[in-house]
């Protein structure tokens, strides 16, 4: 576990960076950054210890922020629904190396990619290894987000060596825990009665991993940092259909779940991430994904009832993607 060492956090108001940093800021000082547009956001990761600060990518203004930080961890990401491939890449992209530069002094960085960056292969079965191809996933959910991905990877990968600074690239896999992600989402979408869309054709594999295992997993993934950068897959050991996790939210509701495939030409039902490369880093997962995901519904849905604060049913973002 990190001790004793300033870590800058980007996406504080997302999925897997707001637990991650607030696991963090027990045993360091964690800075947390963010546009922190939803009113309380801000407060909220006070509340857990991070000192925040506004920020914006897409402007690379860090004029507000130290620039001693040991470590960068970077989850901040833009999905859209639009076709404005220039803006993502500016975020996404360019963001990704301004923030860098700002943080040239750290002992290393993690670059929080997607699983998404993968050329979708005829067999959903396949495990994607770091050194298969790229290429766009065409995500309906967000047109411009594997190609904006990829540049980011592109743009980490040359500032690790100009700033020689040791850099990890994480390509995320269908991450999950009490603050949402895609099987979290699908499971609200069954409490709500509403039908779980998947993408057709049948079956829809992934490599969950929970959010536990992500934040244990960070120091190792950190150490393993390099220049020039290590590119690794940041998903779960075991590959899951989502038909399966589907049936097991149904077993622990009493709800009979509805599955509907959605025809999106050129994209892939599911995507699983070979974690062979991560586990030699890391060492194995420690939550199993039925675990996991009966741990996350007794969270969300004590007693089969909405717990406060829940309201993931409308969530359409990332409804279909990978991280």
């Amino acid at each position: 576990m990190l001790q004793d060492q300033k870590i800058l956090i980007t996406g504080m108001t997302g999925q897997i960076a707001f637990p991650m940093a607030a696991y963090l800021a027990e045993h360091n000082e964690v800075w947390g950054i963010a546009r922190f547009s939803v009113e309380g956001s801000r407060e909220k990761v006070e509340a857990a210890g991070v000192r925040t600060a506004v920020t914006d990518l897409a402007e690379g203004d860090y004029s507000n922020l130290p620039d001693d930080f040991d470590y960068l961890i970077h989850m901040a990401a833009f999905q859209g629904t639009g076709l404005d491939y220039d803006w993502a890449i500016r975020v996404n992209g360019e963001g990704t190396g301004l923030l860098m530069a700002h943080c040239r002094k750290a002992k290393a960085a993690l670059i929080a990619s997607t699983s998404s960056v993968y050329h979708p292969h005829p067999d959903p079965w396949h495990p994607y290894t770091e050194t298969d191809r790229l290429g766009d996933c065409h995500a309906v959910h967000a047109p411009t987000y594997s190609m904006s991905k990829i540049s980011q990877e592109a743009v980490a990968r040359t500032m690790s060596r100009i700033l020689n600074l040791p850099t990890v690239i994480t390509r995320i896999n269908a991450s999950y825990g009490p603050n949402g992600g895609l099987p979290v989402y699908h499971m609200d979408w069954l409490m709500s009665d509403r039908p779980i869309r998947l993408r057709a054709p049948a079956p829809s594999p992934y490599s969950p991993i929970h959010q536990d295992d992500m934040n244990a997993q960070v120091e190792p993934l950190l150490a393993a940092a390099s220049v020039p950068a290590t590119v690794v897959n940041w998903g779960g050991d075991e590959a899951v259909k989502a038909e399966d996790w589907a049936m097991l939210f149904g077993e622990l509701s009493g709800k009979t779940p509805e599955v509907v495939y959605d025809d999106f030409p050129g994209s892939q039902p599911g995507n699983i991430a070979d974690p062979t490369k991560r586990i030699s880093l890391t060492g194995p997962c420690r939550v199993s994904w039925r675990d996991g995901f009966a741990g996350i519904y007794e969270v969300r849905y004590p007693g089969g009832v909405p717990a406060p604060g829940i309201g993931g049913a409308d969530r359409l973002t990332n409804a279909y993607g990978n991280d």
